[in-house]
């Protein structure tokens, strides 16, 4: 009698005769679980570092976009639709009307090209009230942010990177920049802020909200504004205050008829969930389509193996060994062959999405590396299962051959 330790051997044995046939044949396996892996943690890391930057703007900051939201998601405004209902004048009536809010920014965004004498930067330029700083929650390293006085001043405030880019080790106050050829005055330069989600805003050349809308944009509506609450406020119920104040802004007497959407950092909290985990699973389920491939080539193989193999599988059924051994044979065989694959996948997907993480970090994003065990023990269950589905049929095909026909097979 053989041992079951020898078996094993003796199918590893036949495997690793064909080397190249049986890495060409894990091969699909191999992409699938590495793709499935990877993309779960790079989305993963990508939610929790976006989550910890919306936290991090503090629990008292409310988000206010054009465009109403639908089933809780985000507005198409958020989407990069342009979206024009919403006015600095509604910033202000906020402001005026509700005593738990404590102060309003309002913002526009446009892309130009930002130049000073022989040296000039592609950048975003982000029109902004005189609030701004008290919003963010930010201050500038040097100079001066503009006034209320100033909204229609032809001023800039530079993010600590365009001041890099534009002036080097240069004092750039009240040096003159231009903006689309426009010319504006440099007041200010940010402290270092770091990154927001993937956008650099040590990039950003900041403009008075209605210098950038009359000069530069040639627009009356804001892109978005954001307000924080007074110490202490029940955030639900200042939303609540605010939609009112905005519908009857907008003349809006039905709340399905909004046009726009108000969200707490708990709002935008659910739909970053919302929109990352579809997203996550849209595209594990395109990797998960190579699986399948896999498996089918796996099953060819298999059935050529069988085919090449006739004669070996008569003369074992000669000497005694049942159609159960041969059909466990082949089953084991294919097992092996995807568990391989899967092992390998897992080790590439890992190696992958740590690589990701320390390029981000090295970036300076603060990325984490995050493996779900999850999806680990899910793609080595999808392998069995692939293995055992591949190996079935050309086992059944083995298991069933004549052993007087296969001896005589050429």
């Amino acid at each position: 009698m053989i041992s079951q330790q020898s078996k094993y051997f003796m199918f590893v044995r036949v495997l690793l005769r064909n080397k190249t046939r049986s890495f060409l044949t894990s091969l699909g396996i191999i992409i699938g679980i590495a793709s499935v892996i990877m993309i779960v943690s790079v989305g993963a890391g990508a939610q929790s570092l976006i989550a910890n930057q919306i936290k991090g703007m503090g629990s008292n900051l409310i988000g206010i976009l054009p465009g109403a939201s639908e089933e809780g998601g985000p507005p198409a405004s958020a989407m990069g639709v342009s979206i024009t209902t919403l006015t600095y004048n509604d910033a202000l009536e906020l402001k005026r009307q509700l005593p738990e809010v404590k102060a309003v920014a309002a913002y526009v965004r446009g892309v130009g090209t930002i130049t000073y004498q022989n040296k000039s930067i592609d950048s975003t330029f982000m029109g902004v009230s005189d609030r701004y700083i008290e919003v963010e929650d930010t201050s500038v390293e040097f100079g001066s942010f503009f006034t209320k006085e100033e909204l229609h001043a032809r001023v800039v405030v530079l993010g600590s990177e365009a001041r890099e880019d534009l002036f080097g080790d240069l004092d750039p106050i009240n040096k003159r920049i231009k903006i689309n050829k426009e010319s504006f005055r440099v007041v200010g330069v940010m402290e270092e802020r770091g990154s927001a989600g993937f956008e650099n805003q040590d990039g950003h050349v900041f403009v008075p909200l209605e210098t950038t809308q009359d000069n530069l944009l040639g627009v009356n509506h804001i892109g978005f504004m954001r307000l924080s609450l007074v110490e202490g406020t029940d955030s639900a119920f200042a939303i609540q205050e605010i939609r009112r104040v905005l519908r009857d802004q907008h003349d809006i007497e039905n709340i399905e008829q909004e046009d726009f959407t108000v969200q707490s950092v708990d709002n935008a909290l659910e739909a970053l969930g919302s929109i990352t985990d579809a997203l996550n699973y849209f595209l594990a389920a395109v990797a998960a389509i190579s699986l399948i491939v896999g498996s089918i080539g796996i099953m060819n193989i298999m059935l050529v193996a069988v085919t090449e193999r006739t004669r070996e599988i008569g003369l074992r059924k000669a000497v005694g060994a049942k159609a159960s051994d041969i059909s466990r044979q082949f089953l084991i065989e294919t097992l092996v062959l995807s568990s391989f694959g899967g092992v390998i996948g897992i080790i590439i997907g890992i190696s992958i999405s740590w690589a990701v993480s320390l390029v981000a970090r090295y970036l300076g994003y603060d990325w984490d590396f995050v493996v779900s065990i999850f999806s680990v023990v899910l793609s080595i269950s999808f392998t069995l299962l692939v293995g055992l589905a591949a190996g079935w049929y050309p086992a059944k095909k083995a298991a069933a051959l004549n052993p007087v026909e296969a001896l005589t097979y050429e």
